[in-house]
């Protein structure tokens, strides 16, 4: 059922159009992908959708009486709550209802009439029906699953950073559960524990979801839809991101082979009626004029757009390094009373990927500052190898904000200023843009800028910490390129669980006892490793409920309602596992019929409502195990 949708929305800053004619409509409980290149008004239509913007053009719809929360950037908290009251303010009404009982239970002590008593059973009824017994073991659970452990529950937002705000904005609309979700870039200071929390979360909310993310495993895990925003305008896909990303491609090469075609046929009949022309008899004049007339009512097929620019570059080192690229032995660091790590010891190889893995604030960024000589350690010692030449890639991008791009490069470098006007380019820095002040630039043009900068110092050893912060798909995956293509080492640390599992062929796991381990191998191994030694790192939320009777009759009645429970998912999972098995026959007659339109038309329709079944009885599937 319609939950929220556009119809015609257009949105311009003076002469430049950011989107025009964007129209899609979103069911209850579809959980849907934004995406699109920075810079492509994602952002901007999620702040349209909850009303914060008014459109230049076309409407918005919101069903009657559907409730709409947002992830904000800037925190809207009181800097002066704790973070445990910040959770509990989400249930205002539950409080109210708790302090109003403690009234009437004291009442009742003096007051012993019908009326008090009844007033006092509703109003407990109606708490309980409403989770009043639960509410506050949801709130510190949550809490805890997003990263703030017992010993930050009392800590005041004023006294938080901006990544830590963002977390708890986050648990609290999913305290809230609102209608809508509009999530703006919610993983973006998540580490790997609270993500899969987080994922695991948003496929069984009930709410209806619609998210910006730049991370692939994430959008393939939550979402089952995707709205692409691309040239100015949006096209809503009915598959998560990375089957969108395959059925663009193939609506691409059929629209190219429609283009073609009938460009052939143009000019065919073109020639045809220029020959006519030139013979300039009364029939051959009839039968160009026929011929231009059908030409003139033929409809035209548009020719396909061009995909928007992404950054290409390579990594090159101008010397090779030694085969013990670096030794790290008994490296300690702490803060305080806060021990980060303590003996660390470990060897690098050339070509070695090593990646760094671990919860936020465990000690991976201020490991890769120690290596990068930007902090001391506080006992212990590393050494770099022969001929090793290492670049760093800082998260913060300290950059100087009065330069312009242009100088940004120019004062590290000693390249001529063609080569760096062509270095610019290839990150999409053209023209005036290479004259913008550092200080206006946005996340993902910084970003840019930084991995620029690292390019053109020719090493062969690089450290980057968290390299796809505040870059889109696109530039992402033009970051693997080429660092995978890359001669040299790479130590990186990463929460992007897809860019680790591309390039890690070593993991280095801060573990949640302070503890640090190695393993030889790629992230989805170490993962698989984990999980048969640990228990999931994934915690659900065991909220305590409220004992119940201990009766005959209440016990038979939840032992039949277990039954039918257990028996419903035992339908459930065979009638997915058959249309599982239709989808996939489905699939092998897209690839016979690929070139036929009309036919692949049909095809997708029926995988499409295959899919939203599939969708359905998963969801089904889901509440009941979880039940």
């Amino acid at each position: 059922m319609f939950i929220i949708g556009t119809e015609k929305l257009g949105v311009s800053f003076g002469e430049k159009t950011l989107f025009e004619n964007v129209s899609f409509s979103v069911n209850e409980r579809d959980k849907v992908s934004i995406v699109g290149v920075n810079g492509a008004g994602k952002s901007t239509l999620m702040r349209l959708l909850y009303k914060r913007e008014i459109p230049h053009t076309g409407n918005i719809f919101l069903a009657k009486g559907k409730t709409v929360g947002y992830l904000e950037q800037q925190s809207p908290l009181d800097p002066e709550m704790t973070v445990l009251s910040a959770a509990l303010s989400v249930f205002r009404s539950l409080t109210e209802e708790e302090r109003r009982l403690e009234e009437l239970s004291e009442q009742m002590k003096l007051d012993h009439s019908e009326r008090t008593i009844a007033a006092f059973t509703a109003l407990q009824q109606h708490f309980e029906r409403s989770g009043g017994y639960e509410y506050r073991s949801r709130a510190r659970g949550t809490l805890i699953s997003m990263g703030f452990g017992e010993d930050k529950l009392n800590l005041k937002v004023g006294e938080l950073s901006g990544g830590q705000k963002t977390i708890l904005q986050l648990s609290l609309l999913i305290l809230e559960e609102p209608d809508i979700l509009l999530l703006d870039e919610p993983t973006n200071h998540l580490d790997v524990r609270s993500l899969e929390w987080l994922e695991e979360k948003l496929k069984k909310i009930r709410s209806t979801v619609l998210l910006i993310s730049h991370d692939r495993l994430f959008l393939d895990r939550v979402t089952s839809k995707t709205l692409e925003i691309e040239n100015g305008h949006a096209k809503l896909y009915s598959v998560p991101y990375s089957q969108y990303r395959t059925v663009k491609e193939k609506e691409r090469e059929i629209w190219e082979h429609h283009y073609q075609t009938q460009q052939k046929e143009i000019a065919r009949i073109e020639a045809f009626i220029a020959q006519q022309k030139r013979w300039n008899r009364e029939k051959n004049i009839i039968a160009a004029e026929s011929r231009q007339k059908a030409l003139d009512r033929m409809v035209k097929v548009e020719k396909v757009e061009n995909l928007p620019e992404s950054i290409s570059f390579q990594f090159t080192s101008a010397i090779e390094s030694g085969n013990d690229v670096l030794s790290v032995r008994e490296l300690s660091k702490a803060y305080g009373s806060l021990s980060l790590f303590q003996k660390l010891s470990f060897e690098v190889k050339k070509g070695d990927r090593l990646l760094i893995i671990g919860a936020n604030g465990s000690g991976k960024s201020t490991l890769l500052q120690i290596l990068a000589e930007r902090l001391s350690a506080d006992s212990g010692q590393y050494r770099y190898g022969y001929n090793v030449r290492m670049g760093y890639y800082d998260q913060y991008q300290h950059l100087n904000e009065n330069n312009t791009v242009l100088e940004e490069i120019w004062e590290d470098s000693d390249l001529t200023h063609t080569q760096i006007r062509s270095l610019l380019a290839g990150f999409l820095f053209k023209g005036d843009d290479v004259f913008k002040e550092i200080r206006v630039l946005s996340g993902g043009e910084r970003a840019r800028l930084v991995l620029a900068k690292l390019m053109q110092k020719k090493v062969n050893l690089l450290l980057l910490d968290e390299p796809t912060n505040h870059l889109d798909i696109e530039s992402r995956e033009a970051l693997e390129n080429a660092l995978t293509s890359f001669q040299g080492t790479v130590i990186a640390v990463s929460h992007d669980r897809y860019f680790t599992n591309k390039l890690a062929n070593r993991i280095l796991s801060f573990e949640k006892d302070g503890s640090v381990s190695f393993f030889s191998g790629d992230y989805a191994a170490f993962r698989s490793f984990a999980e048969k030694t640990e228990p999931s790192s994934s915690e659900s939320l065991k909220v305590p409920s409220r004992p119940s009777g201990n009766d005959w009759e209440e016990r038979k009645k939840k032992k039949q309602a277990e039954e039918k429970r257990k028996n419903r998912i035992r339908k459930i999972e065979a009638e997915i596992s058959d249309r599982e098995e239709e989808i996939r026959l489905l699939d092998l007659e897209i690839q016979k019929n690929i070139t036929d339109y009309v036919v692949l038309q049909g095809l997708y329709e029926k995988k499409e409502a295959l899919t939203k079944l599939c969708d359905a009885l998963l969801e089904e599937w889901s509440e009941l195990e979880e039940n």
